[in-house]
């Protein structure tokens, strides 16, 4: 069961609010999913992204890779830098 760090969309229309989440590849976006590891608001004008670093890092330790996306924002916000998927 390979597992990927991704967004799922919880907002409604107009006001697209994320959730981190570690979820089987297989499992539609808005599907079930494993753990929740943060939220991100793309509304705040600041962007607001946060995650619980620690459960990331056991995730990605234990083979999870993450989405474009996700990738990206750990780069840039955390300072994480892993292989991200295609």
């Amino acid at each position: 069961m390979p597992v990927r760090i991704r967004l799922t969309r919880i907002g409604t229309n107009q006001k697209p609010f994320f959730r981190v989440v570690a979820a089987s590849r297989e499992k539609p976006r808005d599907g079930s999913f494993l753990e929740v590891l943060g939220v991100y608001n793309p509304k705040l004008k600041e962007k607001k992204f946060n995650v619980n670093k620690e459960r990331i890092e056991f995730w990605l330790k234990k083979g999870a890779i993450p989405s474009r996306v996700v990738g990206q924002m750990l780069k840039k916000d955390l300072r994480i830098v892993t292989k991200c998927e295609s």
